[in-house]
């Protein structure tokens, strides 16, 4: 219909798409990422982890659909791309151990404390707005670049690991005794019944292409704990939990007063949130055959301004980092073409809300969600094959990123490791020319929070 204002709007049908298609890549899209809205609230109270962030898990469940549709919403109106964005598996982790970590050793509080987790999103809201602000200037193609090809990779899949570590310990695969990592042989009990099936449903399914295999993993893992007697569901729709105990909530204060150990965090959230919009950008922008006559993402200032604007939102909503989803590609193979599509995931996010006493059933048990944290894991660790193992100065300081992650329990510990070595390394061997300024300077601030933290 040529007099169609959605179509006036999004030109859906001058891409070779229409509203049908637009809807269904949605609802595809939808399906394939609605697992954060499981995972999220788990990971940010602390059910998964067993340590209390003071965070209530019910709000977290409401905030996490408002903040994935807000930066959904702006994705499709602002900048007209069929992509879904939710808080980032990987920038989600980072937040919970390494920045609300830092954050309670800096002001001398204690993980569970609300000024510990509200100075954490007031990490996450500078960095969004240094996103932002990068987004219009000639700035952002050198931040993209600041980091060898190798190094992202090896963060992307060192985050991976860890997140898959978390679930084999959820899943009652991986325990520790004695300060050390060990199998358990007891793989009958229902934790580990649990883990397998998810991580079995989910496994086939993606083999088969099947779209939102990782949520109907977590719906399957539930059902099996139902049957296990280890959760109970009191309903399955109802109101939205009260969201305001995490919004608005954000201490840009207290970050500012410690700004010289807080900076490193600042700038990783923002490299994070950076990289994983330019890699689904591109892959998604590919699929759907949305590049110009030069090879080139149009409108690209306009992607990264819906994205850290996201980021922006999320965190005032008490939520890490809002960034863009490689899962948007199951909308990409359903025909999904213009923002249209985007705006359709952003108004499954807002109904979801209302589904919260099965989410909150579903998430309330760690084991639920291990399988899905296992394959999440799986997805990421895919990026190791990008790292360049034949060059030494390359490889090796990727290594240290991708085994330091895990083994040292800490996220910005391995992060920091490889990338203070990297320059010197670069220096050694003669390749001081494949070393910018900005890497330089970010070995630099990493040394420098590593000496301001010792001891803390």
């Amino acid at each position: 219909m040529k007099n169609n204002p959605l179509d006036g709007f999004f030109h859906y049908s001058a891409h070779g798409s229409s509203l049908r298609t637009e809807i269904i890549a949605g609802i595809s899209t939808f399906a394939a990422m609605a697992y954060i809205i499981c995972i999220q609230p788990a990971l940010f109270s602390g059910r998964m982890t067993g340590t209390e962030t003071g965070m209530p898990f019910g709000a977290l469940v409401t905030t996490t659909c408002i903040a994935s549709a807000i930066g959904t919403f702006l994705m499709g109106f602002l900048a007209n791309y069929p992509v879904g964005l939710a808080p980032g598996m990987g920038t989600n982790f980072f937040v919970l151990f390494s920045v609300i970590g830092t954050c309670a050793a800096v002001t001398g509080g204690k993980i569970g404390d609300p000024a510990v987790w509200q100075t954490a999103m007031g990490v996450v809201l500078i960095s969004g707005i240094l996103f932002l602000i990068t987004s219009f200037t000639k700035l952002r193609r050198l931040m993209l670049n600041a980091l060898s090809p190798s190094l992202k990779n090896a963060i992307v899949a060192g985050i991976g690991l860890f997140i898959a570590m978390v679930g084999l310990k959820n899943g009652g695969i991986i325990g520790i005794e004695a300060g050390q990592m060990t199998l358990k042989t007891a793989v009958t009990d229902p934790p580990s019944l649990i883990f397998f099936t998810g991580l079995l449903v989910i496994a086939v399914l993606r083999h088969f292409r099947i779209k939102g295999g990782i949520l109907i993993g977590i719906l399957i893992s539930a059902l099996i704990a139902f049957l296990c007697g280890k959760i109970s569901f009191s309903g399955i729709v109802g109101l939205p939990a009260n969201p305001m105990p995490v919004v608005f909530k954000a201490d840009v204060a207290t970050v500012l007063r410690h700004i010289l150990e807080l900076l490193p965090l600042i700038f990783i959230c923002f490299f994070m949130d950076m990289f994983d919009t330019m890699g689904t950008i591109i892959g998604v922008a590919t699929s759907a055959k949305l590049l110009n006559q030069n090879n080139e993402i149009e409108r690209m200032e306009r992607v990264f301004a819906a994205d850290a604007t996201a980021t922006v939102a999320g965190a005032l909503c008490g939520q890490s980092t809002v960034t863009s989803y490689l899962e948007s590609a199951a909308g990409v193979e359903a025909g999904g073409k213009t923002g249209l599509t985007a705006v359709v995931i952003g108004l499954c996010f807002l109904l979801a809300m209302f589904f919260s006493p099965l989410i909150m059933a579903v998430a309330g048990y760690p084991p639920v969600t291990s399988g899905a944290l296992a394959a999440v894991g799986v997805m990421m660790m895919q990026s190791v094959s990008g790292i360049n193992w034949d060059d030494c100065t390359e490889g090796v300081p990727a290594f240290l990123i991708f085994a330091g992650i895990p083994f040292s329990n800490s996220i910005i510990g391995g992060i920091s490791i490889g990338i203070i070595l990297y320059p010197f390394l670069k220096i050694c061997t003669g390749k001081i020319r494949e070393v910018n300024w900005f890497t330089g300077l970010s070995a630099a601030v990493l040394i420098l929070y590593l000496i301001l933290l010792n001891g803390k």
